[in-house]
C-alpha cells in the first residue's frame, strides 16, 4: 500500500463520558449462546468505544451523549435486545487498540472504512458515504476548492489530529512536516478566522456544520480528495473485533432493514446528513 494511503486516519479527540438508556424492541437476529451477543444480551449493556466530533460523537451542552453513531447504535442494540449503551471515550488512535484488548464491544465513531483498518477489526457496512470540504476565509480570497488548487497557491495548510486529510495533502503535494495540526475543527475555524492557516481540511459534514455561526469563515462545496490517480470517496461504520462475526451481522442485519425503510436517513438528518451522503457501498468494498 503507498504511503499516503497508510496515512490516512480521521477524526479529532473528543474527552467526556456520559452514558445513555437505548430503546427499541428485542430484535429476531439468533445467535448461539456464549458467543459475544449473548453475553451482552445477559448483561443488557454494549460499551461503545467513541471520540469523534460534531457530529459524529459528542457531549452536547447540557452533558448529553449524542451524534449520528450513538443514536444509531441505541436503536440497532435495542432492537437486539441489548437496552443500556455506555460510552467509553478515548482518543481516536486507541479506538482500534481499545476494541481489541477489550475495553469496550465496539467502536462507535463512524470510523471511515480502509484497507489498512479492515486488518485490524471487522466493519459493519458503511452508515454513511463522504466527501471533503475546506474552511476557508469568508469569500475564498485564495479560490481553493480542493487539495491541488491549496498546493498552487501555496496556503497554509491546516487539518485535525488524525484525520484522513493529512494524507490527502500528501497525496497532493504537501509535505507532511509542512501540515499545520490542530486538535478538531473548532481549532481549524480559529486558526483560519484569525488568519494563521488560509485553510483548514475536514468532512464536508464537519466543515458546514462549524462554521454555521461563523461571520468570517465559509465551507467550500464538497469534493472528492485524489489519492494516486483515484478519487476518494469515504464511507464510515462501526467496528468490531475480528471474532466477533456473528455481532457484526445482527448489526448489519438491523441496519440494512433501516436503509431499506428510510429509518436510518431520519436518525442521521437530525444531525446534518443530506440524501447524498446515504450510501449503498460495503464494508467489503472499502476493505479493497
Amino acid at each position: 500500500m503507498p504511503r499516503t494511503t497508510q496515512l490516512i486516519r480521521r477524526r479529532t479527540m473528543l474527552w467526556g463520558t456520559a452514558a445513555a438508556a437505548a430503546t427499541g424492541a428485542v430484535g429476531c437476529a439468533r445467535v448461539a449462546s456464549g458467543d459475544t451477543l449473548g453475553r451482552l444480551r445477559s448483561q443488557d449493556t454494549v460499551r461503545l468505544g467513541i471520540a469523534g466530533e460534531v457530529p459524529y460523537g459528542y457531549v452536547d451542552e447540557q452533558g448529553a451523549f449524542t451524534g449520528e453513531a450513538p443514536e444509531l447504535a441505541r436503536v440497532i442494540f435495542g432492537r437486539l435486545g441489548i437496552t443500556r449503551v455506555q460510552p467509553v471515550a478515548t482518543d481516536f488512535a486507541s479506538l482500534i487498540p481499545g476494541l481489541n484488548s477489550q475495553q469496550f464491544d465496539v467502536v462507535s465513531a463512524g470510523m471511515y472504512i480502509n484497507k489498512e483498518r479492515c486488518a485490524q477489526v471487522l466493519f459493519a457496512d458503511p452508515e454513511y458515504q463522504m466527501l471533503d470540504s475546506f474552511i476557508v476565509p469568508k469569500g475564498n480570497p485564495k479560490n481553493i476548492r480542493s487539495y491541488e488548487d491549496a498546493v498552487r497557491a501555496g496556503a497554509r495548510f491546516a487539518t485535525g489530529s488524525g484525520y484522513a486529510q493529512i494524507a490527502y495533502a500528501v497525496a497532493a503535494g504537501y509535505a507532511e512536516k509542512d501540515i499545520v495540526i490542530l486538535q478538531d475543527q473548532v481549532a481549524g475555524l480559529n486558526a483560519v478566522e484569525s488568519g494563521r492557516v488560509d485553510v483548514f481540511a475536514g468532512t464536508a459534514l464537519t466543515a458546514r456544520s462549524v462554521v454555521r455561526k461563523s461571520s468570517k469563515a465559509e465551507a467550500t462545496e464538497p469534493f472528492a480528495a485524489v489519492v494516486d490517480g483515484k478519487k476518494k470517496i469515504d464511507g464510515g461504520g462501526f467496528a468490531f473485533r475480528p471474532t466477533d462475526t456473528a455481532l457484526r451481522d445482527a448489526f448489519n442485519s438491523e441496519l440494512h432493514r433501516m436503509k431499506k425503510s428510510g429509518e436510518l436517513f431520519r436518525i442521521l438528518r437530525r444531525f446534518g446528513f443530506t440524501e447524498a451522503e446515504m450510501t449503498t457501498m460495503t464494508a467489503e468494498e472499502l476493505c479493497r
